[in-house]
């Protein structure tokens, strides 16, 4: 089919994202395609013309708000017949076909693997009166080339690697992104440098498992070098990366923190459970004494650090001894933070047919209890900053608090302070006043 250049010339798209920030960028190519279509952002789904759901399944709650915001919009579908609705991202990947079962108002579904058809897919479902469905099973296609609109002027989003090939039993993610595929150093180095003559000042390294980074291109490059290579791009002052997988994190890139100026002291670690029966069921390949010791390692040669994690409560098989393994575990680490969650079942995923799944009541009734112990972590660990001085990176205003600057620290602290918005794009220090559980309030120096 050929598709005009100006199919979207005179309206408006909406784009709506759920989950993780792989998903941030990749709605961020879906607007760049857009803009070259000719179409502009809309400040609300009730003005555009064309509206994409990203979505995610890796839990069951954010399925839930997908289809319950999808289906709000069936009044404004009758109202307005020529308004297109479309859903992409890892839920349409899963389960396509439930997605018009679910919202038969959807004009076309497409997965994770073929956001490049996008202008096709709306040519045609602008031209048919039936839903289209177009779902790729594996990739075809490099998404290197294609056309971005990154969200700000400060901080990036760069792809590293595509999917996963890790397997751990809850996950749905391998089933919807594939197995991993890394990018060329090249065009990484490449991107980085452009986004540094652009402005930029902070760039994230994005991957399911970014420690893995290079393993497929038989290159020999690891990820450790590929952050000593960034680190060298003028122009960028800070670099981030995620996500870690524990088994994965080696000295080497331990060593490269250490060593690289602009690459941040912030350590995100799942561990996912302090129990090693449940780590072994879990598929993680490592043990609570892995972990323990790479929590170490990274202390001693990286002191001034910060070290955040994720939990999964209640998953199956987890008893009240596998529990206290983790509350055990979390108090001997001292998170900074923890993103934790209950065990969310998904279809496809070896977990979701285990036996003894834990009821929901015990596993709110564990969530509530680790999350008690972790704000009090917090707090304590924050505590220790009243009086020291943070380099922050201001990244705008505040929401909640007038004539307030926002901006994070290397550790990836939220400090809020008094300042003039001039000093936004800015590094400025910062003496901490006021810390608290989540946030740290200060003034400049």
């Amino acid at each position: 089919m050929v598709v005009c250049t100006e199919i979207g010339k005179g309206k408006k798209y909406y784009i709506r994202t759920y989950g993780c920030q792989m998903n941030e960028r990749d709605s961020e190519t879906l607007a760049g395609i857009l803009a070259d279509l000719g179409y502009m952002r809309a400040a609300s789904e009730e003005e555009a013309d064309l509206i994409i759901f990203n979505t995610c399944c890796v839990r069951e709650t954010a399925e839930r708000k997908i289809y319950g915001r999808l289906n709000e919009l069936r009044p404004l579908k009758s109202k307005r017949p020529d308004l297109l609705i479309g859903v992409g991202g890892c839920m349409a990947q899963k389960d396509k076909e439930r997605v018009l079962a679910k919202a038969p108002h959807v004009d076309f579904v497409f997965g994770t693997h073929n956001i490049q058809e996008l202008p096709q897919l709306i040519s045609r479902a602008a031209a048919v009166p039936e839903p289209i469905v177009q779902v790729w099973e594996e990739s075809q296609a490099s998404l290197l080339e294609l056309p971005t609109q990154r969200e700000g002027k400060l901080k990036a989003f760069v792809t590293i690697t595509y999917g996963c090939t890790n397997f751990c039993t809850y996950c749905i993610v391998p089933y919807v992104r594939g197995k991993e595929r890394s990018r060329s150093p090249q065009d990484i180095i490449k991107e980085v440098t452009q986004l540094a003559q652009d402005g930029y000042k902070e760039v994230t390294l994005l991957g399911q498992n970014v420690n893995t980074y290079g393993r497929d291109l038989g290159t020999g490059i690891s990820f450790a070098q590929l952050l000593r290579a960034v680190n060298q791009v003028a122009g960028i002052r800070r670099i981030r990366y995620t996500t870690s997988h524990p088994r994965d994190f080696s000295d080497e890139i331990i060593e490269a923190v250490r060593d690289c100026a602009k690459v941040c002291e912030h350590f995100h670690l799942p561990i996912q459970s302090g129990s090693n029966r449940i780590l072994e069921r879990m598929n993680r390949g490592y043990t609570r004494e892995d972990y323990l010791d790479l929590v170490k390692r990274i202390r001693e040669k990286v002191p001034n650090n910060s070290i955040t994690t994720d939990i999964i409560v209640g998953f199956p098989g987890e008893e009240e001894e596998d529990f206290a393994a983790t509350l055990d575990l979390v108090r001997q680490v001292g998170f900074d933070n923890a993103f934790t969650f209950v065990f969310s079942p998904r279809s496809g995923t070896p977990a979701a047919s285990m036996m003894e799944q834990v009821p929901e009541g015990v596993k709110k009734e564990r969530l509530n209890r680790l999350m008690d112990l972790q704000d009090r972590i917090s707090r304590d660990i924050n505590e220790k900053l009243r009086g020291k001085e943070v380099e922050v990176l201001v990244e705008g205003t505040s929401k909640k608090e007038e004539s307030f600057l926002t901006g994070r620290t290397r550790t990836n602290k939220l400090v809020l302070f008094p300042g003039e918005e001039k000093l936004i794009g800015e590094l400025v220090t910062v003496r901490i006043t006021r810390p608290q559980t989540w946030n740290l309030y200060g003034e400049l120096v």
